[in-house]
């Protein structure tokens, strides 16, 4: 009997280290260590910023991720943390900062951005997308996953926290953001694993001069091997229980 694979949505959370993005297949990020563990392999769609909004829409336009979800046993959906964090200028400004001529005059938008944002971010408000919203896309990814797989588990990973001065060191919209995506996942059955407690405690013991690989990402927001170490201990028996397999212990 052949195996399938673990499908991992996320965003940069789930490839970034604490120099910066890494492979997909990786071995010391969290989805490569729960692929390791549960004795499958990995297929990871994600990119840095993305919202449960980005999610849908590349859910409904890759062919890559289409290909995917044929072998996949479970579905491991890891954002929902970008959704949360405060947004006073809107997202799409920013995303369209990379499309302004001359150089000059991008250069000049880009700073002025940089500079507004983390100021207006100790608001707390608003978030990038309401939870509501989030909420309303995480649905849709579930019920587009349900026609074409009606079988496939899904496992729902709750947004972590952050420590970046980008964002204001700011994050008040994560407690709403996971009361809405917990209330929704219950509401479907859907298994849960918290980011926060493990985020919480790696970014409350972060030091600037660690290099070890309890070094977090001096960026505040994305995260050490050790963190990473730490999330695949949550996972994985979460996974391995979705998938009838056997979660290989780290400690043995």
């Amino acid at each position: 009997m052949s195996v399938g694979s673990v499908l991992v949505l996320s965003d940069s959370l789930a490839y970034y280290g604490p120099a910066g993005g890494l492979p997909s297949t990786d071995r010391r990020i969290w989805p490569s260590i729960v692929g390791e563990r549960c004795g499958r392999e990995v297929r990871l769609f994600g990119r840095i910023g993305w919202t449960s909004r980005d999610v849908w829409w590349a859910l409904t336009q890759d062919p890559n991720i289409w290909a995917a979800v044929p072998d996949a046993e479970v579905v491991v959906l890891a954002f929902g943390g970008m959704d949360s964090l405060p947004s006073p200028l809107p997202t799409a400004l920013r995303e369209q900062i990379r499309y302004v001529r001359p150089n000059r005059l991008r250069q000049v938008v880009r700073t002025a951005y940089q500079w507004v944002q983390p100021r207006a971010a100790r608001l707390g408000w608003p978030v990038a997308l309401p939870p509501a919203v989030t909420v309303e896309y995480l649905e849709k990814i579930r019920s587009a996953l349900a026609q074409l797989r009606p079988d496939l588990p899904i496992v729902v990973c709750l947004p972590p926290t952050h420590r970046s001065p980008y964002y204001g060191d700011v994050h008040l919209g994560r407690i709403p953001t996971t009361s809405a995506m917990l209330g929704w996942a219950r509401a479907h059955g859907l298994e849960c694993v918290d980011f926060y407690p493990v985020t919480r405690d790696a970014f409350d013991d972060f030091d600037a001069q660690d290099d070890s690989d309890s070094a977090m990402n001096p960026d505040g927001i994305h995260w050490g091997f050790e963190c990473h170490r730490r999330i695949a201990d949550l996972v994985a028996p979460v996974v391995a229980a979705r998938i009838g397999a056997r979660a290989v212990d780290p400690t043995m």
